[in-house]
């Protein structure tokens, strides 16, 4: 049976390919999408993608992945600076993660260099653009063998 592993996007994502292309590239959110289905479909993974905007909604899915999910790759966006919220339910529901973003936050402001996810993630990646989600995945198709 495939392993299933939630990928979750968090505020502003919806706006890939037009918010700060010089930061976040060209691609849309619908390219990141079908990526993963490529990538899952390679790994015997099946990804089911999702984003919003509403951290109630992101917990939301969250919990639900207790019962529906083998893993979660989740890009948090503002999100992974501000909330303990998710950091809480991530741990809550013991399931694998890798937290992705699309920039390399370290290089950034520094009140993006801390995540409150990445203490219950197994692995961080970030700056390797929209590859960052293959390589998650990729990460987790070993990880759940």
């Amino acid at each position: 049976m495939a392993k299933r592993v939630l990928v979750l996007n968090g505020p502003n994502l919806n706006l890939l390919g037009t918010r700060e292309p010089d930061i976040y590239g060209a691609e849309t959110l619908q390219d990141v999408e079908a990526l993963c289905q490529r990538t899952g479909e390679e790994f015997g993974l099946t990804v089911v993608f999702r984003q919003s905007n509403h951290e109630g909604e992101l917990i939301t899915w969250i919990h639900e992945a207790r019962q529906t999910a083998d893993a979660i790759v989740i890009n948090p966006a503002g999100y992974s600076h501000t909330s303990v919220a998710i950091h809480d339910a991530l741990k809550g529901v013991g399931l694998p993660v890798v937290e992705v973003h699309i920039s390399n936050i370290h290089q950034r402001e520094s009140f993006r260099h801390h995540s409150y996810v990445s203490a219950v993630a197994f692995g961080v990646i970030c700056g390797f653009g929209v590859n960052g989600y293959r390589m998650a995945l990729t990460a987790l198709a070993e990880k759940l063998k």
